[in-house]
């Protein structure tokens, strides 16, 4: 059987619906590229022959313009809309539901354009070149046995925190062997007093230390093509107790449906460690920094001076 190419799907939809003032549309260096340039760039460097953005459909026009126009000439773009009412059959819309419905819908929105593995990021953060080359090369080389072979790029926390206050991160456990065995959602991760520490939620004044070197994720996944099936089977059990409980904010999210899986024993996550850092713009006084850094990369050759031409 032929094995299938691995497929980047960038989940883009929490841009928002107008191109312009949104932080993550910010031009990133001064040839007007934004970060989401440089993980094209990374992603076509390192193999990956198609790409599915998950936007809105409203979007539709200006991401056209304005983002894909150069990346598009090197690697195959389709589109996929997340939508509120893309709901399996007997379940309706809730009225004031205005959130989106997850991380795992807006996967679950490539359905019809995913027919193998697949790698997920998040559109606004910077990765680095490592992690894509690691992750399609595991995909390449990964097949479903007893178990559903997934794999994770794996950050070390004081690489992924910004000194201009707290951020959210999934902190994770693994094994002897580079396993991943548990994901813990912090919401309120930061640097204090030189230390790295977290409020749980609901607790505003214990602070829990967590050591550097921890490993954090970070949102870069890779999948084969039954994680696209199970999210679809575990949605309506998502929704029946969403309704119940959280009827207009209950997200469905991928850390969490991995998590499940991982419980279940149906499944194993590789932590494939990125040494790179992480960029992203979290807060407005992050922008110089972010800018900097890209800079310094194109000015050690890691990038070209124009990354599409």
């Amino acid at each position: 059987m032929e094995k299938k190419e691995p497929i980047l799907i960038i989940m883009a939809a929490g841009m928002g619906s107008r191109y312009g003032g949104l932080k993550q549309m910010d031009p990133m260096s001064d040839q007007g590229e934004i970060i989401l340039d440089f993980s094209l760039y990374d992603a076509v460097m390192a193999g990956f022959k198609k790409v599915i953005f998950v936007i809105k459909k409203e979007m539709e026009t200006d991401f056209k313009e304005k983002i894909v126009d150069g990346a598009a000439k090197y690697i195959d773009v389709k589109y996929a809309f997340q939508t509120l009412s893309d709901l399996p059959e007997g379940y309706q819309l809730l009225e004031g539901r205005e959130k989106p419905w997850g991380t795992c819908h807006a996967v679950l929105s490539c359905r019809s354009l995913v027919d193998g593995p697949f790698a997920v990021i998040n559109a606004d953060d910077y990765y680095g070149a490592s992690a894509f080359h690691s992750i399609y090369e595991f995909l390449s080389n990964t097949t479903d046995d007893d178990k559903y072979r997934y794999g994770m790029v794996g950050y070390e926390l004081e690489k992924t925190l910004t000194e201009n206050g707290h951020v959210a991160r999934g902190v994770c456990e693994t094994s002897a062997d580079g396993l991943l065995t548990g994901i813990a959602e912090r919401t309120k991760i930061m640097w204090r007093d030189g230390e790295i520490a977290y409020l749980e939620d609901g607790q505003d004044e214990i602070w829990t230390t967590v050591p550097r070197g921890t490993v954090v994720s970070m949102n870069f996944w890779g999948f084969t093509k039954s994680m696209m099936e199970e999210i679809e089977k575990r949605f309506p059990i998502f929704l029946e107790k969403a309704y119940k409980e959280n009827p207009l904010k209950a997200e469905y999210l991928l850390p969490l449906t991995v998590d499940e899986l991982l419980k279940e024993g149906k499944a194993s996550v590789k932590v494939l460690k990125s040494q790179d850092r992480w960029y992203g713009v979290t807060y407005k006084e992050d922008k110089d920094f972010v800018v900097s850094a890209l800079q310094s990369m194109k000015d050690k050759g890691l990038y070209p001076e124009k990354l599409w031409k």
